[in-house]
């Protein structure tokens, strides 16, 4: 078994396995299908999985369904395919919030008949007044001290249907002078009257997440449920509900131990500004490759590899943070320059003729799959006598110290032959039409007979085999860095990238990328990584350029 590193979340782990040893770790990935995954995501997958494997332990999968009117089966099936792409396989089972939904309200009753919980009529906005502040005790619902059999009664109707939405809830009798704002009395149960994705119209009264989420963890047996920071204020409550449902039948009495969330610069986590772009047609769907969702990052060449290495060095603390997105970039960088086949694609290109190559002469070259790695092999690439080369790779006027080709300049065609600028055809705007050239023709695979020194080496294509092809140059999402401080008077579209995505239609690849199927990725030689898209014909997502602008160690 692969090692697994520590971190805070296995030590306090040992530690309680010192004390009983007897422990069998179990842990949940708990999303709600009201979205779908992204990146933060992968760090609470991460966690939960790798614990689970680390200890012989198992992980299971529950969907947080208790809020129907934000669900979808969509989101449920999108989730399930991110996990299974992830390899986060949930060993321990897959399950469902609404799974447990008679036993919430079987516990609901005991906590009413308990004197623990009782049925309020204050609107939302009266609880929120009748709440306090953080320097000020909440004050006492006038419902608060109702009979037991009067709010049995009431909580009975409710689940029947008699009252509209809001206009009442169950709540939890715990203490409204509590410093924590979430123990003041606070909302277990509230009218829906939506359909459920799964029940149906069997519910119209639905528990809310602090109250559902604990009883699920402890009927599933899960021994730690490992959750982000905003959380931990709300522990307090989810071990009241264990302590006070006080079900003797429970697999286990889970703990509740939380992490810092995965903060990325030049994105943005909130499913709710991700479902605007996407529902107002400003991306291409929830897997456009700007978006941080896992989707995205699987359509734009991301691997799972590389996400789970960014998130561990991004690090698991209990401190918040905001990482680099140039972490991300660097490790899916750092696998493909190992992993990724070479082939050559032009971005802008501009034909080259050799005037002294015969015109119905056609040869091939052999060029390394990855020069790294030989055993990979060679593929031929034809040559003619018409070509394309880059229009970066030219200069008319060229700067100090250009080494690419350049009037009565040589340069190195890779793998092929040696060629020298002779002259330059325009079109009638003054740009360049064609390069004439000759190559020493002595020169095959590059290397000059006399010893003379070639500086430049560029890529090429014959005009004749070179097919076209779409690149999406893709960018940062936005343009500031921390897009959680964005000022109070603006909004996030103030600060959308407008450059985030390039479209080249003028592009030539190589012949045997027409094969490449949707996903295969490539190192398009001296240009960046691409992957083959899956929702667009003959199109090529940039993954990441070259260049690693983040410092190695």
């Amino acid at each position: 078994m692969e090692e697994i590193a520590s971190n805070f979340i296995h030590e306090i782990i040992d530690a309680d396995l010192r004390e009983n040893p007897e422990i069998k770790i179990h842990t949940r990935f708990p999303p709600e299908p009201n979205g779908y995954l992204h990146i933060g995501s992968a760090k609470a997958i991460l966690i939960n999985y790798e614990t689970a494997k680390k200890y012989g332990g198992k992980f299971n999968l529950r969907y947080d369904d208790t809020n129907p009117t934000k669900e979808d089966t969509e989101f449920v099936d999108s989730i399930y395919e991110d996990l299974m792409w992830l390899g986060a396989v949930p060993n321990g089972g897959i399950f469902y919030g609404s799974d447990y939904f008679d036993k919430c309200y079987e516990y609901a009753i005991k906590l009413i008949k308990e004197g623990k919980a009782y049925v309020c009529d204050l609107s939302a906005e009266e609880m929120k007044e009748y709440r306090g502040t953080l320097t000020e005790p909440g004050r006492e619902s006038p419902y608060r001290n109702r009979s037991v059999e009067e709010n049995l009664e009431l909580f009975e109707r409710m689940k029947n249907g008699e009252f509209p939405d809001g206009a009442r809830t169950l709540r939890a009798k715990i203490d409204m002078a509590s410093p924590n704002i979430n123990m003041r009395d606070p909302a277990i149960y509230r009218i829906v009257h939506t359909s459920h994705h799964r029940q149906g119209d069997k519910w119209c009264i639905y528990p809310l997440y602090d109250y559902a989420h604990p009883i699920q963890d402890a009927l599933e047996g899960i021994t730690y449920s490992l959750c982000s920071l905003e959380f931990e204020n709300h522990r307090p409550l989810y071990e009241w509900v264990i302590d006070n449902i006080g079900d003797v039948g429970f697999p286990s009495s889970p703990k509740q131990r939380e992490f810092a969330r995965l903060n990325v610069t030049n994105t943005v986590m909130s499913k709710r500004y991700l479902r605007y772009l996407v529902e107002n047609d400003m991306v291409d769907g929830w897997d456009d490759p700007r978006l941080p969702t896992i989707c995205a990052l699987r359509r734009r060449g991301y691997t799972p590899t590389a996400i789970f290495n960014f998130v561990r060095s991004a690090g698991i603390a209990k401190a918040n943070s905001l990482v680099d997105i140039d972490m991300l970039e660097h490790a899916i960088r750092e696998e493909l320059n190992e992993t990724a086949p070479r082939r050559i694609a032009i971005e802008s290109p501009i034909k080259v003729v050799i005037t002294n190559y015969p015109e119905d002469k056609e040869e091939s070259f052999e060029l390394p799959n990855h020069p790294q790695h030989p055993e990979l092999g060679t593929r031929a690439l034809p040559f003619t006598r018409e070509l394309y080369i880059d229009a970066s790779d030219f200069a008319e006027v060229p700067p100090p110290k250009f080494f690419r080709l350049k009037p009565d300049g040589e340069v190195r065609l890779m793998g092929a032959y040696i060629i020298r600028c002779q002259s330059i055809i325009h079109n009638e705007d003054g740009s360049v039409k064609e390069i004439h050239c000759t190559a020493d023709l002595e020169t095959r695979n590059g290397n000059p007979i006399d010893g003379r020194k070639i500086k430049g080496t560029i890529h090429w294509l014959s005009a004749k085999h070179a097919v076209p092809t779409t690149m999406m140059l893709y960018d940062k999402l936005f343009t500031i860095e921390n897009v959680g401080a964005i000022p109070e008077d603006k909004t996030y579209n103030d600060y959308l990238n407008p450059e985030s995505l390039r479209v080249v239609s003028t592009a030539m690849i190589e012949p045997s990328l027409t094969d490449a199927k949707a996903g295969d990725k490539f190192q398009f030689v001296r240009n960046g990584y691409y992957c083959k898209d899956s929702k667009h014909e003959n199109t090529f997502n940039r993954i990441v350029g070259l260049k690693d602008s983040f410092p190695k160690k």
